[in-house]
């Protein structure tokens, strides 16, 4: 992205998860299955890291973590259409369902055609070919407009990342730990819900897919929520009090046994894992970085959250094999999530402020 522009990595990652997301129908082993699933997904969450970028280096900074998060949002409302989708075309089969979800992957790789490069990165190009071309009343120009470290320009994002010390380093390493312990509990009360559901909770196969449809399709609202408490209070904030709800409400949800009352006590817990989080989340990523690095610094994000969710299915495996189910619940959902705590160690960025007044 720092390199090549958002726009161009956009569609290519939009492009191959569409591609290899249809293939999926044609799988005829389980290897097979896990090559071309963990390509669409690798994908999936590189295009993540690319929209978390553009959108917040397009948006307003009086209105960027409200306006990012009706972005984000789509991603309960497609968990809401994939429950429908599952429950209208699954006796079809799973190959079907796969399928379907290219026509979405098409639509929005269409609408994103008109999407233009981000300014601020075009911006940082010109600044860099002037600096280059050793034109001082250029740059000098240019950086009226947006502030630019100009002594940084020729720095290599991996070295500044990764081996300076630093603001900007350690904002990486806390929001890299804090996005990997969320990852790793994400799986247990996200990816296997389902599973736990239906084997544990009583529920139908119907009944999980309907709170799920429910769950995602409210879900949308508190997104918006999270980015709406986040213009108010400071994203910081909102991430804060949303992490220190996922182990009381994961504890809550395993000693539950009513079904109405697992419900109502999930639908919570998905709120937390996804609405707010998501919705002050991805916009404080989007600026905490400065230009010439945020790309990198978003898709190293973005790769750490992939490892978590790596990292918490090795582990469901290993203790699924090995101790009770509680124990399962009890490690991954409950006990990793009090490592959020962490996230009271990230930079106060007070809302409202131009990327530039953030980080230059």
């Amino acid at each position: 992205m720092d390199t090549f522009g958002r726009r161009k990595v956009w569609m290519i990652c939009l492009t191959g998860s569409a591609v290899f997301t249809g293939l999926t129908y044609f799988v005829q082993d389980f290897w097979q299955l896990v090559i071309v699933r963990a390509l669409a997904s690798g994908l999936a969450y590189a295009e993540l890291a690319v929209s978390i970028t553009i959108v917040n280096e397009q948006v307003p900074a009086a209105r960027r973590g409200f306006l990012y998060s009706i972005v984000q949002g789509g991603w309960p409302i497609g968990v809401f259409l994939a429950s429908g989708v599952y429950l209208a075309f699954g006796q079809y089969g799973w190959r079907f369902v796969f399928l379907l979800g290219v026509l979405p992957l098409v639509a929005v790789i269409a609408g994103r055609f008109f999407i233009r490069e981000s300014e601020r990165f075009e911006h940082l190009q010109d600044v860099r070919e002037a600096q280059r071309a050793g034109n001082a009343d250029a740059v000098a120009h240019l950086v009226q407009h947006h502030d630019v470290d100009v002594a940084a320009l020729e720095r290599v994002s991996l070295k500044e990342l990764f081996l300076t010390p630093g603001p900007v380093r350690r904002q990486l390493v806390v929001l890299s730990c804090a996005w990997l312990i969320y990852a790793t509990s994400f799986v247990a009360s996200n990816f296997y819900i389902t599973y736990w559901l239906t084997n544990f909770k009583h529920f139908s196969s119907a009944s999980a897919s309907t709170l799920m449809l429910v769950s995602g399709g409210i879900g949308f609202f508190f997104y918006v929520l999270g980015g709406m408490l986040g213009e108010k209070y400071g994203r910081r904030e909102v991430i804060i009090w949303t992490s220190a709800l996922v182990a009381p409400l994961s504890l809550l949800f395993l000693l539950v046994q009513a079904h109405w009352l697992v419900a109502i006590v999930y639908f919570c817990l998905y709120q937390a894992t996804n609405g707010t989080w998501s919705g002050a989340g991805y916009a404080y990523q989007g600026e905490s970085f400065p230009t010439r690095v945020r790309g990198t610094a978003i898709g190293f994000l973005s790769a750490v959250q992939v490892l978590g969710f790596m990292v918490g299915t090795v582990l469901w495996m290993i203790l699924s094999a090995s101790s009770p189910p509680y124990m399962t619940w009890l490690v991954l959902a409950v006990i990793v999530p009090l490592g959020l705590w962490i996230t009271v160690l990230f930079r106060k960025i007070p809302p409202g402020q131009e990327l530039e007044e953030i980080s230059t």
